[in-house]
């Protein structure tokens, strides 16, 4: 077969769809021989991708995402190369490709959390791109040959959204890389360099509306009472999302909080290594990878217990009602002084995190592949 995969995702510039796509292209590398691939990139992540295996081809499209160029020029890419299968790793099809696609539909985000704050759009802008969004997801799911998802969690959202054929619809669990020991820096200096003070509760991710943290801050100010010593780390890139947290932050009058800001690669190990816990309070998630990293780096980790993160993480975590403000701040409080729990917890996350598999994940996607 000659199968393409719009990677225009790849890597570092797709934040979590990046690294999903670049995952599955390393692994499908490692397990195909038999298939030849056409990997589509766009300049910023062109040097990114490496191919190690002759049967992977690199090829330039250097398209926007979600714009009216990746509708009109993406079909005359793809039609170029005679694929007997394209696989969208996310659901942004160009509607007017004629050929045979499989998607990957990681959550429905937009359709539980539709609503202006979630974007920094004007309101007429923003309800044009959220019609535009439905328009395309319902052509995607209709017109692939099959939609791979990442939870059964998500799987049923799908089909009680679209109200398809379950058949329709393969799981694949994402993973999580177990981690090196990152940079040869003191862990002094690393935290040092973010401002960061220990003993410290840990967030790492982005700050859009549905991961709740306005609850946490208000949370973590109710902890305070008891355990003024503590601090609250927050690591993610400075955008709009996390400048208006920080307004909520100094208008709740909220102290202990710490903004690291972009944690570099090398340097997270030894942020999430010295933290005494991971807090993880989201409202929604397709699969919810943050936790599972934390685990992988040996700490206690509270969750929200939301979406499909009971499925994915089982009984590795301790759960809390994510509108419930009190009982985020129980969980918080318990796991942060109860060394007995932390040890089971941090046990229990090392088993979990080894059920999952980038090169299962690859193998299940191959199937799908060779029989669409």
């Amino acid at each position: 077969m000659r199968i393409g995969i719009d990677a225009r995702f790849y890597g570092s510039v797709g934040k979590g769809l990046g690294r999903y796509t670049q995952k599955l292209i390393e692994n499908l590398e490692r397990i195909d021989n038999r298939n030849s691939y056409f990997i589509f990139l766009r300049k910023e992540n062109w040097n990114e991708y490496r191919p190690r295996n002759k049967n992977f081809n690199k090829v330039l499209a250097d398209v926007p995402w979600y714009s009216l160029k990746e509708q009109i020029f993406m079909p005359r890419i793809l039609k170029k190369y005679q694929l007997d299968l394209v696989h969208f790793p996310h659901f942004n099809i160009p509607l007017f490709y004629k050929g045979k696609f499989v998607i990957t539909i990681h959550d429905l985000i937009l359709f539980h959390f539709p609503t202006k704050r979630a974007s920094t759009l004007s309101r007429f802008f923003y309800f044009v791109k959220l019609l535009g969004y439905r328009l395309v997801i319902r052509k995607a799911v209709k017109k692939s040959r099959a939609i791979i998802t990442v939870s059964k969690y998500t799987k049923e959202d799908i089909i009680e959204n679209f109200k398809i054929d379950p058949d329709k619809i393969i799981i694949t669990y994402e993973a999580v890389d177990i981690l090196t020991q990152g940079a040869a820096d003191s862990r002094e200096r690393i935290l040092g360099k973010y401002g960061i003070i220990k003993p410290y509760l840990l967030y790492v991710g982005n700050a859009y509306p549905h991961k709740n943290l306005e609850r946490l801050l208000l949370a973590f100010k109710e902890v305070l009472k008891k355990h003024s010593h503590l601090y609250l780390v927050m690591v993610g890139g400075e955008d709009y999302f996390y400048a208006r947290l920080k307004k909520f932050v100094r208008e709740n009058k909220i102290d202990g909080v710490i903004f690291a800001g972009y944690v570099a690669e090398e340097h997270l190990p030894t942020v999430y290594r010295e933290a005494v816990l991971y807090v993880f309070p989201s409202l929604y998630e397709g699969f919810g990878l943050p936790p599972l990293e934390a685990m992988a780096r040996n700490i206690p980790v509270a969750s929200s217990s939301s979406s499909c993160l009971p499925e994915v993480l089982g009984d590795a975590v301790y759960y809390f009602d994510p509108e419930g403000i009190s009982e985020i701040a129980g969980a918080i409080e318990e796991v942060a002084v109860n060394n007995e729990l932390r040890r089971k917890l941090i046990q229990a996350g090392q088993a979990r995190v080894r059920r999952y598999s980038w090169r299962k994940l690859a193998e299940k996607t191959l199937k799908v592949y060779e029989s669409h």
